[in-house]
């Protein structure tokens, strides 16, 4: 999947006037569902862009969320609480895993999960660039794919993420049209493989 890793991504938005800590906090205790539209760059160590992305992503806590990729590929990233299901329609392909086993350590669990963030995270706010005010999250979970994880917020809303991982990669998500708390139907966070589409079950 050219995209797994990143899937993770999510939109915040949270108290203004308050340290990205605080910011986080404040989200994770009053937003239940979200809604955005992002854009997605990868980077290399040398600042190279390797992959560019964008589309449309919904989430609904605790563990539901849904990442609709439109261009360059189509894919569909679904988290239905209990399993998580990548679909490439190029490949006509569908892998699946249990989302226990990948959510751990990953923005997911950040953003997307129960209320114990501090149980998989370093949280410390990292003051002001470029405009934004930054909040910086470490995995405590060596296992994961990420180094860390910097979110820049904007007066109350989370409108830049940046994920390093170990490889000296960056990966930058930029949204826009945020809506926080909407009303999203549950099947928008459940996935059936489509027909012939070859179906892998890690």
């Amino acid at each position: 999947m050219r995209f797994v890793s990143l899937f993770f991504a999510l939109a915040l938005a949270g108290a203004a006037h308050a340290g990205g800590v605080d910011r986080l906090k404040a989200f994770i205790a009053g937003a239940k569902t979200a809604e955005a539209d992002f854009s997605q760059t990868v980077s290399d160590k040398t600042g190279r862009v390797t992959q560019q992305a964008s589309g449309r992503m919904a989430f609904a806590r605790p563990g539901k969320f849904r990442w609709d990729y439109t261009a360059p590929y189509e894919q569909v990233i679904v988290g239905d609480g209990v399993k998580l299901w990548l679909y490439d329609a190029d490949l006509e392909q569908v892998t699946v895993k249990s989302l226990d086993d990948v959510i751990a350590g990953t923005p997911a669990a950040l953003l997307a999960g129960d209320n114990s963030i501090e149980k998989y995270f370093i949280l410390e706010n990292a003051g002001e660039a470029g405009g934004l005010e930054w909040l910086e999250a470490t995995p405590k979970n060596k296992d994961t794919s990420f180094e860390r994880i910097r979110m820049g917020f904007k007066g109350d809303v989370l409108v830049q993420m940046e994920l390093d991982d170990f490889f000296g990669q960056r990966t930058t998500l930029k949204l826009s049209r945020f809506v926080r708390n909407p009303t999203i139907a549950p099947s928008r966070f459940t996935f059936t493989p489509p027909k012939g589409a070859d179906v892998i079950d890690e």
